[in-house]
This record gives C-alpha cells, structure tokens and sequence, in this order.
C-alpha cells in the first residue's frame, strides 16, 4: 500500500478534532496537528487543545510541545512534520494531519515559496507605522497592494501583515504572486479532508465554545501571561482581546462578544482559503466513517 497522509481542515469549532480521533482509531494510525495555536505549552484554555483522555487515546504529535519564549517558525514545521512523518510511515500506511492553520499543512505538503530578499529600511518604516498609526492603517495597505492575500490571512495578526507589504513593498509586485510556486514531491500520497456545517450552526458552536472557555477559566489563564502579551504566539483572538480588557473600563461581557465576533471572522477566512482549493472532499456532520473508509481509503 502507497503511504497515506489525510489531511483534515475546516473552520474553527466545526469538529477536526473529534473526526480526526474517530479516524485515527479506526485506521489504528497518529495524528499531527498543524495548528499554529495549540503548539504552546503555556496557551490551554484559549486554544482548544484536546483534553488529556483523548491526547492519551490516540498517539498526538505537535501540540504543546514548545514554549511561547522560543521561536518557532513555519520553515521549523515544515522541517519536524516532514521528520514525524517519515519515522511514523516506517509503521503504518496512514498518518492523519488536522488544524486549522492551512499555511503551515500547505508548507508541511508542498513545501515552502522563496520570496524576495526584503528592504530592511521598508521593514522599519511598516513597524514604524504600526506603532504611530495602528494596524487599522497597515490593513488598508494591504488591502489595496494586494487585495487577494488580504481576504484569506488573519487581518489582526500584524506581523503576516507586515510580513506581506514588505515584499509587496520591496519586489512591487503582490506577496500572493509568490505563493504556491514551489515544486515540492513527498514519498506519499494525500488524501484532502475538509468538514463543514451550515453558517449559522457554526456561529452556535463557536459561540458555545467561547462561553466555554471562559467558564473554564480563560481569563485566570490569560492573567498569568499579561507579562508576555506583545510575544507573537499570543497575538491570537481570544487572548488579545483578554489583555486588552484588563486594561480598559469596558465590562468583560464586551470582551467576550468580540471575541466570538473575531472567531467568527476568522472562521470565515478559513474557509475563503478552503473554498479556493479544488481537491477536497467536503463532509457535514453526517459522515460516517466506515463509509468513508470502504469508499475512499481500502484502496489506498
């Protein structure tokens, strides 16, 4: 049998998780999550990092494994996924890759784009600009030097912002223009997952999980890391918006809205990215995995 790597994506708070368990049981094969958020060690509450009874279930690669003071990159991910994989296919045919954070599994597949070597003066100027006119004015940027990356990456994460305007800055030409023109080939097939529920029962689920996460303690947890909000890990909605409120006179009820409001948005860009990939097969809270195995993976 050919090697196997499943991936599964979809929006926040759709159910990867639960599928990603009940497939890996079945194929009796590991899982390695892609998402950017759950990688640290100090986030728990604020990430959705599975509970202790379903990491010990099945064998869990990725999650919690570093600490929000190092540096870890997507060319990092990149280098120890491909590693996990080629000790974890010597064993089994499948290995399952789930998360939200479709450019780290797209680096993980395909490889990584080389770009442009960066003005280091434009660098300064945008870092410049973020700090004396606010993030708002470096979204219109990008916005308008390249309007197709700015409708799939997460507006309020202004590094990848800056990120984009500086090549967009220094090359002339849009950073999207320089994605996705990697040749990259794995010793392995893929087979692309995608789940996905109707709109409005996905804004209910997102927002049951956000009064979940602060009944279980959010912000007792964002408290003990107010001394490192302005790391990059935590420049992530739910905690920033946390760190904001124990600054402000707002009550926390507005806090708490904004963050299921910037989830829901968030949601909304993942699966704009989604939508542009034509190889997926897309399943609804009906699928059956049985079915899904017997009709697509016996014959791997």
């Amino acid at each position: 049998m050919k090697k196997t790597l499943i991936t599964i994506s979809g929006p926040t708070a759709v159910g990867k998780t639960k599928f990603s368990v009940q497939l890996a049981k079945s194929l009796n094969c590991e899982i390695i999550s892609c998402d950017s958020r759950q990688f640290y060690k100090e986030m728990n509450i604020g990430t959705g990092v599975p509970s202790k009874k379903v990491l010990s279930s099945v064998k869990h690669h990725c999650i919690q494994h570093i600490s929000i003071l190092e540096r870890y990159t997507i060319n990092d991910f990149e280098r120890e996924s491909n590693k996990i994989l080629t000790d974890t296919f010597k064993n089994n045919n499948f290995v399952i890759m789930v998360g939200g954070s479709g450019l780290y599994m797209d680096a993980s597949i395909n490889g990584l784009d080389v770009f442009p070597e960066i003005d280091l003066n434009v660098r300064k100027d945008l870092n410049d600009q973020y700090i004396n006119k606010g993030i708002e004015f470096l979204q219109n940027k990008l916005q308008k030097l390249d309007p197709e990356y700015y409708k799939t990456i997460d507006v309020n994460n202004y590094r990848r912002i800056v990120r984009a305007l500086e090549v967009c800055i220094s090359s002339n030409k849009p950073f999207s223009s320089f994605l996705n023109k990697k040749n990259v080939n794995r010793p392995y097939s893929v087979f692309p997952i995608a789940i996905n529920i109707e709109r409005k029962n996905l804004y209910k689920l997102i927002n049951k999980r956000v009064d979940e996460m602060i009944d279980n303690g959010l912000l007792n947890e964002v408290k003990t890391l107010e001394n490192y909000k302005n790391l990059t890990a935590l420049q992530t909605v739910g905690y920033k918006e946390l760190f904001e409120y124990l600054n402000s006179k707002k009550p926390i009820d507005y806090y708490i809205d904004e963050i299921k409001k910037n989830t829901r948005r968030y949601a909304k860009r993942q699966l704009t990215w989604l939508n542009k990939k034509n190889n997926l097969l897309w399943l609804d809270q009906n699928y059956k995995i049985d079915d899904i195995i017997s009709t697509y993976l016996d014959s791997k």
